[in-house]
């Protein structure tokens, strides 16, 4: 198949660096449908030309998509558009919310709702072992693509959340709608191997692992709401981290 071409227009007047200027347009024409993923990607020589930019600029803007995750180079393939990554910031949000501001169709199939007892989990919520918790499994999609598997248990002032509630919005908007805000978590990211129920879920094959976070998010009085234990496709999902020298 060959690469589509995308309009650019590059104003070398503009104080703008022109490989910015290519990039920022090129990650447009991916962000709103026009390259979509898996499309092959104009090559270098042939951007160059048809531009009229030097082989360095064209060669700084692809790298800084492929950077950002919205490139894949391949040897012998060329460069083709990535799958969507969703993109995260280390902050205390939803992933329903953050599908939904990015126009990404979010989806939810509840897997399981249920009345449980969980000693890992009543420990994490700071309850007794015997105390009845609300667990749910939850297959969260972008349109039909299969995104994360996401287990959570509530306390059981949350148990009369339904399974109504769960598929047609998120977590925290159904906690929202009971006056409870989340307002600080603990969370640990790893990346392991998936189970065989992930691997069916989020559709994987071969030797591709799962990015796997588990949070325990509190209120503003420090009590614990909820405690997730998540997996993500790890090819479709990125946590960005600013870090901040004081």
């Amino acid at each position: 198949m060959a690469a589509r071409e995308v309009d650019v227009s590059i104003d070398r007047s503009s104080p703008v660096p022109l490989y910015h200027q290519l990039s920022e347009q090129l990650c447009a024409a991916i962000s709103d449908g026009r390259l979509q993923p898996g499309d092959p990607f104009e090559n270098e020589v042939a951007l160059a030309g048809r531009l009229s930019l030097s082989r360095p600029t064209v060669r700084r803007a692809i790298q800084e998509m492929v950077d950002k995750g919205l490139l894949v180079r391949r040897r012998g393939l060329g460069t083709t558009v990535a799958n969507r990554k969703v993109h995260r910031r280390v902050a205390l949000s939803s992933l329903y919310d953050d599908l939904a501001r990015e126009g990404r169709a979010p989806r939810t199939v509840l897997l399981e709702h249920e009345i449980v007892t969980d000693d890992a989990a009543a420990a994490a919520l700071d309850l007794d072992p015997q105390t009845p918790l609300l667990a749910i499994v939850r297959l969260r999609l972008a349109g039909d693509a299969p995104l994360a598997v996401m287990r959570n248990w509530l306390p059981p002032a949350y148990g009369d959340i339904t399974r109504e509630e769960l598929e047609s919005t998120g977590l925290y908007a159904a906690l929202r709608t009971r006056g409870v805000h989340a307002v600080v978590a603990h969370q640990s990211i790893s990346a392991r191997m998936p189970t065989p129920a992930e691997r069916k879920h989020l559709r994987i094959r071969g030797t591709q692992p799962v990015l796997a976070m588990t949070r325990m998010a509190f209120d503003g009085a420090g009590t614990a709401v909820e405690y997730g234990d998540h997996s993500y496709r790890a090819e479709d999902y990125t946590i960005d981290l600013m870090v901040d020298e004081r």
